[in-house]
């Protein structure tokens, strides 16, 4: 597998990468040294809060969802210049067996809405983005007619803007929630720009006893895709800086 942001000569290029969440990514932006540094930017009428390291890699936060996520790319891609773009974060398992935590880094990411295809240079399997968190019956349909392993909702956008302006899409997903695993009601409580209203979310589960114990779940299993994901990408972003020449730590192959 190719080094993280790495090209075949080894120069360190310019790294944007898309997540939808802090949450997602918050054990690598706590990272001291890297001194990231936030800063707001305005890009087509929107304001975007990036991160920034002292090591040419920029993380921006886009929100919830294909609109926000395309809209976030975007803005890194005008403001930035990058040679490669990731869209990270957490993935919904389509298969039986596949475990909460496991990192994965698809060949190909579907867009689920049109049909539409982005082949990935490295990776194996197929990640399908979904206009909605998807139930164990919805994730049953995907896996039947995309023939694919894992579903977000973010990575087919990040990577047609990244098509589009020509710069390299690399996709890094880590499984947050099992193949039967059931959500509860959530996009009532992501607004129109991608945010998901964590107050409002918590007054409604509050009152539901039913619900808490699977919301116990979500928060610990949210929690280890989180330090499996970011423990991938510190190791693979160590390993750009330093120009080791060795492969960065792969992600899981998918069957």
């Amino acid at each position: 597998m190719t080094v993280f942001g790495e090209g075949k000569l080894g120069s360190i290029r310019k790294i944007a990468i898309v997540a939808a969440l802090e949450r997602e990514v918050s054990p690598l932006l706590k990272l001291k040294e890297r001194g990231w540094r936030a800063v707001e930017r305005e890009h087509g009428g929107h304001r975007f809060r990036f991160f920034e390291d002292s090591e040419d890699v920029v993380l921006i936060c886009g929100g919830v969802g294909a609109v926000p996520a395309r809209r976030a790319a975007e803005a890194a891609i005008a403001l930035y210049s990058p040679s490669v773009i990731y869209s990270v974060g957490f993935a919904g398992a389509l298969e039986p067996g596949m475990n909460v935590g496991e990192v994965f880094q698809p060949a190909q990411v579907i867009d689920a809405g049109d049909g539409s295809r982005v082949n990935v240079s490295e990776g194996e399997g197929i990640l399908v983005s979904f206009s909605a968190v998807a139930t164990p019956e919805q994730k049953a349909r995907l896996k039947n007619s995309f023939s694919a392993q894992l579903v977000d909702m973010e990575a087919a956008a990040v990577a047609r803007a990244a098509q589009a302006r020509n710069v390299e899409f690399v996709a890094v997903k880590s499984i947050s929630d099992a193949f039967d695993f059931t959500f509860p009601e959530m996009e009532r409580f992501v607004d129109s720009d991608g945010r998901f209203r964590q107050a409002r979310f918590a007054g409604f589960v509050a009152p539901r006893p039913w619900l808490w114990w699977k919301m116990n779940q979500l928060r610990k299993d949210s929690n280890v895709a989180s330090d499996k994901l970011c423990g991938w990408l510190i190791m693979a972003l160590s390993r750009v800086i330093a120009r080791a020449p060795e492969p960065a730590p792969g992600a899981a192959r998918i069957p």
